[in-house]
């Protein structure tokens, strides 16, 4: 298992440092921008009022977490957590402690490298790498980016400098939490029960364990499933042309159903929040339009006409520039509206329009009649629609 392991934990190592550096239509791939709270989303971006999807798509994750730790227990402890993946990229660390004092110097300068890398790459999801190495190298980094900068490298140092798997074992919120997300059927590591009479007692399993934990004797909550204790009874049982006695298994002692009540309820939850999601991001137009009213109320013309007048606001959350037509609903055969000619708006520009809406003079006393307003560009898409009231004046 070993070899999987390593190509997972490089290949997560690539994306994390990589993606702030991927640039999508002038912007970074995924970032937070704090000054202008908008979030930017390979393409995309997401404004502070739209915040409510990000929401959706944090409950979603919070629910797949979940789900796969029902279903694959602690797989992602061992297999995809930053901390073990950084763990595992620092083995030496853990024989500083046996080793003379070069040898202890070389490897904490090395994790103060490792650590100073890591809080850069956790800074550049919201500051683009380019403005933040730009900014260093002229001394203009500011003291704010410095002190999260100077913090989150101690802390990360001190972390994988002593703490290590010790972290997984005693203090890692997620790991306590394992008992109540468990069941009878959730994938652990164990010995085959079977089997358990073939151990040679040669303990290669305990000493392979980074949390110190003994397969043999049953499930530990300090196991990580990392499979390295497979690993090494696999090694050794090979040499006595036998199959190692440690797997997965779905459930202690293995025969447990996959597809049970919990994960199809957790299951069920998951994927209504993915549609969700998919609904909403689908339905984002990028635009967003408000009928505002205008500082003229409602009276009659000259020419005997009933005349409304409205405010179109309008913000476009775009990267692009859009063009928008108004189309009014009639209630009435002689409405007539004065915005005919399409309204243009650059990338990410906010502005207001005028709409005067005009009828013939109805006969005698007339109610508020309800309106909709169309917006729509040519590529079709965006489609906005918004209802606003049309008034008569008091002298009909």
């Amino acid at each position: 298992m070993r070899p999987f392991r390593w190509i997972t934990e490089i290949l997560q190592a690539v994306v994390i440092l990589g993606i702030p550096f991927i640039r999508i239509n002038g912007e970074s791939a995924f970032r937070f921008d704090i000054p202008t709270l908008r979030l930017h989303v390979f393409g995309g971006t997401l404004w502070m009022h739209e915040f409510f999807i990000v929401l959706v798509a944090t409950i979603f994750i919070t629910l797949l977490v979940v789900f796969v730790t029902l279903v694959f227990g602690r797989v992602w402890c061992g297999w995809f957590c930053p901390q073990t993946v950084l763990i595992d990229f620092t083995p030496f660390m853990d024989k500083a402690a046996k080793k003379g004092f070069a040898y202890q110097a070389a490897s904490y300068s090395v994790v103060f490298i490792i650590s100073l890398t890591v809080s850069a790459s956790l800074i550049w999801y919201f500051i683009s790498p380019y403005e933040f190495i730009a900014d260093l190298i002229k001394n203009d980094l500011g003291a704010t980016t410095w002190g999260f900068w100077i913090v989150m490298t101690i802390v990360i140092f001190l972390n994988y400098a002593l703490l290590r798997h010790k972290w997984c074992a005693t203090v890692c919120p997620y790991a306590k939490l394992q008992s109540v997300m468990f069941d009878k059927s959730t994938m652990v590591i164990e010995m085959d029960p079977k089997r358990a009479q073939e151990c040679i007692e040669c303990k290669s399993c305990v000493r392979a364990c980074p949390t110190g934990v003994d397969i043999r004797n049953g499930l530990d909550a300090a196991c990580i499933n990392c499979a390295a204790c497979m690993d090494a009874c696999a090694h050794v049982m090979e040499k006595l042309k036998k199959k190692g006695l440690i797997r997965y298994a779905f459930g202690a002692g293995g025969g447990g159903p996959l597809l049970r009540q919990n994960v199809y309820i957790v299951g069920g939850f998951l994927l209504a929040f993915f549609i969700l999601y998919i609904h909403l991001t689908i339905a984002r137009t990028g635009v967003d339009a408000v009928v505002l009213p205008h500082n003229m109320e409602a009276r009659l013309t000259k020419d005997g006409r009933v005349i409304n007048a409205y405010v179109l606001s309008l913000r476009n959350m775009r990267s692009t520039p859009v063009d928008l037509t108004v189309r009014v609903e009639k209630f009435d055969e002689s409405m007539v509206q004065s915005q005919n000619e399409p309204l243009h708006l650059d990338a990410e520009q906010r502005d207001r329009f005028p709409l005067f809406i005009r009828i013939n003079k109805p006969s005698g006393p007339q109610k508020t009649k309800h309106i909709k307003i169309h917006l729509d560009d040519a590529a079709r898409q965006v489609h906005l629609e918004k209802e606003a009231n049309f008034n008569f004046p008091d002298e009909l």
